[in-house]
């Protein structure tokens, strides 16, 4: 996970996606409007490809039929090194929405200050949602738990300030029992103001975790307006590491997409983003392209 760690250097905060308001109607037989299911997609899937053109990626995005984005290159008060106007022109002159942002709550030092502008450059960018997607090793204990939460739950405020929903997106070590007791479940459900934080859950660590989505949904409900759509090749024993060897194309693997989206309106789901943490195997243009085939001509459509 270290190129995710140099896609998110700021010192205080923030995390694609469809609207989830049902599929369109297609007469037989005719070509399907991809942009009309809202399908997102996390930047971070191509994240060798934005380094090397920012642009020219983005049209690509477009052009295989994504709508809205969930960005993984904040820093100082710029995405992508362009001004929040500037970017925001890029993405929207291509049809596109600039939905979500990951960005970092570092638990060592947060900075109020910092905070204050990551919420600022996010509010005119024009997202609705900043995300914090990653917790260093050296920090996975209970106490650097709890005060990450009490950090996550300052800077929700001030992104609210400015009317963007903060949230958590989880790797499968949260669900890790540690010291007797379950994190994911006993602190940053519990302790998270649920109010202030939603969370962005990632379908293909959980189910890695050994954890049932639908059933989170009706122990939590409402809490997860955000969906992470990745597949995975087999079903394993649930482990805890962060080992991505396994991740592939949604629609390619064994999650039932399909039965978790059923429950989507107990989860208080509002929008999904493609995300394939491994770049596609070398191959990410065509592991987005595979996504979004499926999810337009299976998973989503009735």
């Amino acid at each position: 996970m270290q190129n995710r760690r140099e896609f998110l250097k700021i010192s205080a905060t923030g995390s694609v996606g469809m609207v989830l308001l049902g599929t369109t109607g297609c007469t037989p037989g005719a070509a399907i409007d991809r942009k009309s299911y809202g399908v997102g997609i996390q930047l971070y899937t191509i994240r060798d490809a934005m380094s090397a053109d920012v642009k020219g990626t983005l049209k690509k995005v477009s052009d295989i039929g994504y709508k809205n984005l969930e960005l993984a290159g904040y820093s100082d008060g710029k995405f992508y090194g362009f001004s929040p106007a500037e970017f925001g022109k890029i993405v929207t002159d291509l049809g596109m929405v600039n939905l979500s942002s990951h960005t970092q709550v570092e638990s060592a030092a947060i900075s109020l200050d910092k905070s204050k502008l990551m919420a600022d450059a996010h509010a005119e960018l024009g997202v609705k949602f900043c995300i914090k997607p990653w917790i260093e090793e050296a920090d996975r204990n209970i106490e650097a738990y709890k005060k990450m939460i009490a950090d996550v739950n300052e800077v929700a405020k001030i992104t609210k300030s400015v009317g963007i929903q903060f949230g958590y997106h989880n790797h499968n070590f949260e669900f890790k029992n540690t010291d007797g007791i379950v994190p994911y479940y006993d602190l940053f459900l519990k302790e998270m103001d649920a109010d202030l934080v939603t969370m962005e859950l990632d379908l293909f660590w959980a189910s890695k975790a050994g954890q049932d989505p639908v059933a989170m949904f009706k122990k939590y409900p409402g809490r997860f307006q955000l969906l992470h759509f990745k597949d995975m090749l087999t079903n394993q024993p649930p482990f805890y590491e962060v080992i991505k060897d396994d991740i592939c194309s949604v629609g390619a693997g064994v999650i039932d997409f399909k039965k978790i989206l059923e429950s989507k309106e107990i989860a208080g789901t509002k929008y999904l983003f493609v995300e394939d943490d491994n770049q596609g195997n070398g191959k990410p243009f065509e592991g987005i392209d595979t996504s979004i085939k499926n999810l337009t001509t299976k998973i989503l459509k009735k």
